[in-house]
């Protein structure tokens, strides 16, 4: 008689890197045998995909991590891994808080997977947070949609924010060569997907690693060039691009999405402060009015772009007038949606050892005083939509009404309509926008005739 399959559980915590990274590892698991469970206790291989970005993700880490190193001491087949950035960051220290977890491995080991898992199987505990070259994406994902796909081009970042442990985590900047992204984007086409969206820590610094320059004397293998190369994949419908920095984003960037129609209207450009004196302390590389001027740019050639960003409040030294200065930058430019923080020290950042620490309540305070104006800002942005005829991409049936499907307009914008999930999944439907919220929107389904006025939004 066979045995049964082992069962695996991935949880998955931060940013579209990890939910990257665990769908690889995921698929990982699945070549080797092993099948998903749907909870962590019906699973003998539990992997935690850590985030560090934030003190609370970190803490919630090893209240999850402590309900399973009990349940080892009853079951010690089971096998506990933490990957991703808590993991780099612990590395041996965390053995030592949590002796019972097999494998420590930081994000750069994703793709290496199943050789951690032999050296455990041959009785090893084992810590994997050394720098190592990444290797290529060789293992299919097992990805969490059937529509829209997650495609890792830049791993790493070369940046030194003083707030940030990024690059202390997730290592050097590193491209993959376009040839490797393109074929996989041509296999998600052949899967049936229809949306991507590509992947990087600092997306705009793609192909800075890459040998060859032009004859103007740029790199050869720019963010821009990588959407002129895959934008004509077969089957790829839509295209996204994640996470710019302000310091290196350019006008022909913007020109080709305005020029490549594959390309969605949404930027995700993190301006983190208003104020130009934190903006120099955090080590950002550039000025609010610089941020300024890359949002009009947008707005001219692309006039309806929706813009999404992040924020921190509360950073050491931010006075009160700092922070109406960020309160001002979002006033202005009246964001479609930004996530926003209050800071966070983190361990091995140098802002963390400064002695102008912001008291808790004052950050508290600031940041519901800012994500007051974002879903008031996000609300007035929202009413652009009311009346009109969208493209949405369904993606998945409501959760709270089973009646409706679920997707997203070009613009990013999540609206919901009444429909089967089973014959429009993978659809992209015309929707006419009957209720707009600050950050969803409901309608329902049409039928487009030659002279429907459509947003291409």
């Amino acid at each position: 008689m066979t045995a049964a399959p082992r069962r695996y559980h991935i949880t998955t915590f931060g940013c579209q890197m990890n939910k990257a990274d665990s769908e690889r590892m995921a698929g990982i698991l699945e070549a080797m045998g092993y099948t998903w469970a749907d909870t962590p206790d019906e699973a003998k291989l539990i992997l935690y995909n850590t985030c560090t970005i934030r003190d609370n993700a970190e803490q919630k880490v090893y209240s999850y991590l402590g309900r399973q190193a009990k349940r080892k001491q009853e079951e010690p087949d089971l096998t506990l891994i933490v990957a991703g950035c808590v993991a780099q960051q612990e590395g041996e220290a965390l053995l030592r808080r949590v002796p019972e977890v097999d494998l420590v491995m930081g994000p750069q080991y994703a793709n290496r997977l199943q050789d951690l898992l032999e050296q455990v199987a041959q009785g090893n505990q084992v810590v994997a947070t050394e720098p190592i070259a990444i290797i290529e994406d060789i293992t299919k994902p097992r990805r969490d949609s059937t529509v829209t796909a997650w495609v890792n081009v830049i791993y790493g970042c070369n940046e030194r924010c003083t707030y940030c442990v990024v690059p202390g985590v997730r290592g050097v900047e590193q491209s993959r060569t376009p040839e490797a992204i393109r074929a996989e984007m041509e296999h998600l086409g052949q899967q049936g997907y229809k949306e991507v969206t590509l992947l990087g820590q600092n997306i705009d610094a793609y192909g800075r690693d890459l040998p060859g320059v032009t004859p103007e004397g740029r790199h050869q293998y720019t963010l821009t060039d990588l959407l002129y190369y895959v934008h004509d994949v077969p089957g790829i419908e839509r295209i996204r691009f994640a996470t710019s920095h302000p310091r290196y984003f350019t006008e022909r960037l913007i020109r080709a999405c305005a020029e490549l129609p594959k390309v969605c209207e949404h930027f995700h450009i993190p301006f983190q402060s208003g104020d130009n004196d934190i903006l120099k302390a955090m080590a950002r590389g550039y000025t609010q009015e610089k941020y300024r001027r890359i949002i009009d740019l947008i707005r001219h050639y692309l006039p309806d772009a929706a813009i999404s960003a992040d924020a921190i409040v509360g950073f050491p030294g931010e006075t009160e007038a700092q922070f109406e200065n960020t309160l001002k930058l979002v006033d202005d430019i009246g964001f479609d949606q930004l996530n926003t923080a209050a800071y966070s020290p983190r361990p091995g950042t140098p802002a963390a050892q400064w002695p102008n620490q912001i008291p808790d309540e004052v950050k508290a305070d600031r940041l519901q005083r800012l994500n007051h104006l974002v879903a008031t800002k996000a609300a007035e942005r929202s009413q652009r939509y009311q009346g009109q005829i969208v493209e949405v991409l369904v993606e998945d049936a409501n959760p709270k009404d089973p009646r409706q499907v679920m997707g997203r307009n070009r613009r990013n914008r999540l609206t919901f309509f009444t429909g089967d999930i089973a014959t429009l999944r993978g659809q992209i439907v015309p929707v006419q926008i009957t209720e707009a919220r600050a950050f969803s929107l409901s309608g329902q389904a049409v039928t487009l005739t030659a002279h429907t006025p459509v947003l291409s939004a």
